[in-house]
C-alpha cells in the first residue's frame, strides 16, 4: 500500500546540473547507459560484499544480475539490478542532494564545449543525471536488501526543479530505473543498438547484463546475457586485445580518453594475486579537484569479490593517478581497513604495485618519449611528491621527473636529471637549478647570469611544489643539487681569485655607502660573481626558503621565520656606478632603495610599499 506522495525541491546545484544535462550536453549522449549500468554493477558489488557476513540478504535470489529492457509502445527503457538497493533516506541523500559528491567542482569545471563537458558526467558522482540527456521523465523504484517489501521507495522527476518521493510496496530487492524517452531518442528502443552499446561500454562488468530475446521483432520474457560477465583481469593476457583493455579502463574510470599504458600481472607462489594498473592519458577531474584526501585509484577484490576502493593501502599518495584493480587470493574476505593497514600481505602487494608502476613509467620514458612527455604534463607535479614520501624509491622517482632548463629556448619540461648529467662540463660536479614563480621568471633570474655566460646548464623550476620537493633531493647519482640563488656560487683560485679581491677592494666605498642606505634591511651587501647584465640580486642562505615561497606561505596565513637576505651588486653596471657617484643624498637613497627593490621583485618577493617604489621610480625618471 502506497503512502502519500511527497514533493521536494532539488538543491540549487542539482537543478543547475539537471538544466545543463537536459539542455546542453548532447555529444556522446549514449553515456547514460554506461553510467546507469555502472551504478547497477556497484549495487551488486556492495550486496555481494555485505552477504559475506549476512547470507540472508541474498537467500531469496542468489544470482546477482543486471537487466536492460525496453517497451516501444510506452517509449520506456528500463535498467534493473537485484543489488543492495536503497532506503528512503539513501534515495534522498544520493539523488536529491549531491553537493557532497563534487557537484560544485563539476559546475566550475565546465568549459562550454558540449563534447568535452559531457565527458565530465560520471566523474563527479552525477552519473545518474545523465539519464535526462535522453529522457524527459525518470522513475526509480528501489528496496534495500534485508528490508521488508513495504519499505520500497519510488522516486520520480521530470528533470526540472523538483522530484516526488513515496513509500511503496516492492517485492524485489534492488533498484529499477525507468527512462521515459524523448520523442527523438527512439534509437534506444532498438535491441541491436542497446546490445552494441553494452558491448562497447560495459562488456567487462563482472555481473551478467541481460537483454530480452527478441521474437517477431519484439522483446520476449526470456533473457540472454550479452556481456562477458567475467572480470577481464582474470583472463590470460594473451587472450585480451588492446581494445578490450581500453574498454575496461573506460568502464572502470568513467574516462572517455584512452589509457596511456597499462600493466597486467599475475603473481603465483607463497602469495597469489592479480594486478591490472592503468596510467591515464589525461588527468581525471576527480584527481585535479579532490586532491590527496579523496583517492579512488585502485579497487581491491578478494577472489573476485569487490571489497573497497583502497588506493591509500595499495598505492602511495604520489601514485594516486593510477587506476586499476588488485584481486588477491590470500587476504581474508572479512578484511577491514584497519586490518589492511597492518597486513603483511597488503604491504607486499603495495610494494609490488609501486614497482610495477615505476617500471611501466620507465618503459614509456625509454621507448615512447613523446607519450611520456604527455604523462609528465599531466602528472609530473603529483609524481614529484614521491621524492619526499618514498625514500626507498627516491632516486627512481627522481629519474622519472622532467624539468625545463637553459638547454634550449622553450619552456618544455623534457630534461631529465640523467640528460643534465650527460651534458655537464668537464670538472662540473654540481647540478645547478633555480626556483621561481613562473618559467619566465626562472629563465630571466639574475642569479644564473654568470652560469649561463659560462655555458653551464641550469634547471628552471617554476612549479609550486618544486621548492618543497627539491629540499628532499639533496643529490642525484652522486651529484649534489645546488640552488644558484643561495650561498656562494663558486670559489676561485689563482689569478681569478686575485682579480676578485681587487674588484671587491675597489668597490668597498660603494658597498659601505649602500649598506648605510639599506641599514637593517639586509644582512650584507657584497660584490656579486653571479651577475653579468643585472645591477643587483638577492642571495639567500643555503637553507633559507625562496622569497616567492615565503610570500605564498604568508598569503596562506602561515608564519614565516624572519630573515635578512644578502644583496649582491654588479659594480660594472651603470645603475650601480650612478649610485656610487651620486652626491645628492635624496637621489642616492632612491637609487640604493631601487637596487634592493629590483632584486626583491626579480626574486619573487612582494614589496612592502609599492606606492613608495613607484614614487621613487618617478623621481629618478624625471630627475
Amino acid at each position: 500500500m502506497s503512502n502519500a506522495v511527497e514533493t521536494r525541491a532539488f538543491e540549487a546545484e542539482v537543478s543547475q546540473v539537471l538544466h545543463l544535462v537536459t539542455h546542453s550536453l548532447y555529444s556522446h549522449k549514449e553515456i547514460f547507459l554506461r553510467e546507469l549500468v555502472s551504478n547497477a554493477s556497484d549495487a551488486c558489488d556492495k550486496l555481494r560484499f555485505a552477504a559475506l557476513s549476512d547470507a540472508s540478504l541474498t537467500a531469496d535470489d542468489a544470482e546477482l544480475r543486471i537487466e536492460v529492457s525496453w517497451d516501444k509502445d510506452a517509449r520506456t527503457l528500463t535498467i534493473r539490478d537485484n543489488g543492495v538497493g536503497m532506503s528512503r533516506d539513501e534515495v534522498v541523500e544520493n539523488i536529491g542532494t549531491i553537493a557532497r559528491s563534487g557537484t560544485r567542482r563539476f559546475l566550475e569545471s565546465l568549459s562550454g564545449d558540449a563534447r568535452k563537458d559531457t565527458q565530465l558526467i560520471g566523474q563527479f558522482g552525477v552519473g545518474f543525471y545523465s539519464a535526462f540527456i535522453v529522457a524527459d521523465r525518470v522513475t526509480l523504484v528501489t528496496r534495500k536488501a534485508g528490508a521488508p517489501a513495504g519499505e520500497g521507495v519510488r522516486w520520480e522527476s521530470g528533470g526540472s526543479g523538483d522530484y516526488t518521493l513515496e513509500t511503496v510496496d516492492e517485492p524485489r530487492r534492488g533498484t529499477t530505473v525507468t527512462l521515459h524517452l524523448k520523442d527523438d531518442e527512439s534509437e534506444f528502443l532498438d535491441g541491436w543498438r542497446l546490445r552494441e552499446l553494452i558491448k562497447r561500454y560495459s562488456d567487462h562488468v563482472a555481473f551478467p547484463i541481460r537483454l530480452p530475446v527478441e521474437k517477431d521483432g519484439k522483446p520476449s520474457g526470456e533473457f540472454e546475457t550479452v556481456n562477458h560477465a567475467a572480470a577481464l583481469w582474470t583472463r590470460p593476457k594473451g587472450e585480451i586485445k588492446d581494445e578490450e583493455y581500453q574498454a575496461f579502463y573506460k568502464s572502470l574510470s568513467h574516462d572517455f580518453n584512452d589509457a596511456l599504458a597499462w600493466a597486467h600481472n599475475r603473481v603465483e607462489g607463497s602469495q597469489s594475486y592479480t594486478s591490472l594498473l592503468y596510467v591515464p592519458e589525461k588527468q581525471p577531474f576527480d584527481a585535479v579537484f579532490s586532491g590527496r584526501d579523496e583517492r579512488h585509484g585502485l579497487k581491491l577484490y578478494i577472489r573476485r569479490v569487490f571489497i573497497m576502493d583502497a588506493s591509500e593501502q595499495l598505492l602511495p599518495a604520489y601514485l594516486r593517478f593510477v587506476r586499476g584493480v588488485v584481486d588477491s587470493d590470500d587476504l581474508p574476505l572479512n578484511v577491514s581497513r584497519e586490518i589492511l593497514q597492518e597486513n603483511r600481505l597488503v604491504a607486499q602487494i603495495r610494494s609490488a604495485c609501486v614497482k610495477r608502476t615505476l617500471d611501466l613509467l620507465e618503459k614509456i620514458a625509454k621507448d615512447e618519449p613523446a607519450k611520456y612527455q604527455q604523462f609528465t604534463n599531466a602528472f609530473g607535479n603529483v609524481l614529484k611528491e614521491g621524492v619526499a614520501e618514498d625514500g626507498a624509491n627516491r632516486e627512481r622517482v627522481a629519474r622519472l621527473l622532467r624539468f625545463a632548463s637553459t638547454h634550449g629556448d622553450d619552456a618544455q619540461k623534457n630534461v631529465s636529471l640523467d640528460d643534465y648529467i650527460g651534458r655537464m662540463q668537464a670538472g662540473q660536479d654540481v647540478i645547478w637549478y633555480v626556483t621561481a614563480d613562473t618559467h619566465a621568471a626562472a629563465k630571466g633570474s639574475p642569479q644564473i647570469e654568470s652560469l649561463r655566460a659560462r655555458g653551464v646548464e641550469v634547471l628552471l623550476l617554476s612549479d609550486r611544489i618544486d621548492e618543497w620537493m627539491i629540499g628532499y633531493l639533496g643529490e642525484y647519482a652522486g651529484k649534489k643539487l645546488r640552488n644558484a640563488a643561495k650561498g656562494e656560487i663558486d670559489a676561485a683560485d689563482g689569478a681569478e681569485a686575485e682579480q676578485r679581491k681587487q674588484a671587491e677592494e675597489a668597490a668597498k666605498p660603494m658597498l659601505d655607502k649602500l649598506a648605510g642606505v639599506l641599514q637593517g634591511r639586509v644582512e650584507q651587501v657584497r660584490v656579486s660573481h653571479r651577475l653579468t647584465g643585472s645591477p643587483s640580486c638577492i642571495v639567500l642562505g643555503e637553507y633559507d626558503m625562496a622569497l616567492h615561497m615565503q610570500r605564498l606561505l604568508r598569503e596562506a596565513g602561515h608564519e614565516v621565520p624572519a630573515s635578512k637576505p644578502v644583496l649582491e651588486v654588479n659594480p660594472a653596471h651603470p645603475l650601480v656606478q650612478r649610485f656610487a657617484d651620486e652626491a645628492d643624498a635624496v637621489r642616492s637613497a632612491d637609487l640604493g632603495e631601487l637596487l634592493l627593490e629590483e632584486a626583491q621583485l626579480a626574486a619573487g618577493d612582494q614589496l612592502a610599499d609599492p606606492a613608495a617604489f613607484i614614487a621613487r621610480m618617478n623621481r629618478l625618471l624625471v630627475a
